[in-house]
């Protein structure tokens, strides 16, 4: 059995405030930031939740789509964890999802700070055409990208390993880049936190390194 300590304690946890629109309001880009992104029902409230030890950090609502802004955190006053909104989801108006894309690529083009996002996919579905073109966004601007696989309690061990193949080869992906989580059993949250500390151990990636 391990000895080694959990990576990504959180001590402290603020909630800085929300982005409504491309060019509204967004906390003074001081800190690093790391950014978690996905489908409005793969799962991303629960798996902050997990991540972050806090309950009710991030609402789980059992309407996705909920959540229609960029939601800021500061976490142990070292750095930022950026939820962004959910997408795809069918029962929100075009109207609104069409202000989503601004919203989200605005975010992931401008801020100089962001380190990388975290992508999660549903290991249950196959990839959404919504998934493979925020995929392709990431690719196109170069954002470090871990991608997490969640709700791999719903499967078992066979499938999971199955599931996990298909992904990574149907979207060209990097195995090594690809973490298997629950958020029901925690299986997976200490190798995202170790990703999270590895991201944020990096310079801006929209910086030139000295």
């Amino acid at each position: 059995m391990s000895t080694n300590p959990e990576p990504l304690v959180i001590r402290s946890l603020d909630f800085l405030g929300g982005q409504a629109s491309a060019d509204g309001w967004r906390p003074e880009p001081t800190l690093p930031e790391i950014a978690f992104g996905g489908r409005s029902n793969v799962g991303k409230s629960s798996l902050l939740n997990r991540l972050i030890h806090r309950k009710k950090f991030a609402r789980v609502s059992n309407t996705p789509g909920r959540t229609r802004e960029i939601n800021f955190f500061k976490v142990n006053e070292s750095f930022i964890l950026v939820d962004l909104p959910g997408y795809g989801y069918a029962r929100i108006s075009k109207e609104k999802r069409a202000e989503w894309r601004p919203l989200i690529e605005g975010y992931l083009r401008r801020s100089v700070q962001l380190r990388g996002i975290v992508q999660l996919l549903d290991i249950r579905h196959n990839p959404t055409a919504d998934d493979r073109a925020m995929l392709d966004f990431l690719g196109e601007i170069g954002v470090p990208t871990i991608v997490v696989v969640t709700k791999i309690d719903k499967l078992t061990a066979a499938q999971r390993g199955k599931r996990i193949h298909e992904i990574v080869r149907d979207l060209a992906l990097d195995a090594e880049q690809v973490i298997a989580f629950s958020a029901v059993s925690g299986e997976g949250r200490d190798d995202l936190g170790e990703a999270v500390e590895s991201l944020l151990a990096q310079p801006s990636w929209k910086e030139p390194v000295p």
